[in-house]
């Protein structure tokens, strides 16, 4: 595993942003993904799609071992709701 890189967003407190910024900053968070694989879109792609097979799979194992009334009758969903 490689050390995490020095990289630090401008964070303005989150009472203070607008509706129109978001919180985390999305466009910083691009940039420190492709800056963890040196540019290389290519690879940033492929972490970060190994990282949602192996988070839908944690989603898999958590719903098949969680009953119904732990969750008071919620059910995890794969899909994201459309923006």
């Amino acid at each position: 595993m490689r050390p995490a890189k020095a990289l630090e967003p401008d964070r303005a407190c989150p009472e203070q942003a607008g509706p129109e910024q978001t919180w985390p900053d999305q466009a910083w968070e691009v940039e420190a993904v492709l800056a963890w694989h040196d540019d290389n879109a290519k690879a940033a792609i492929r972490s970060l799609l190994d990282d949602c097979k192996h988070l839908r799979q944690q989603l898999a194992l958590a719903e098949s071992v969680m009953s119904r009334g732990m969750a008071r009758g919620w059910a995890p969903r794969y899909e994201r709701d459309a923006l």
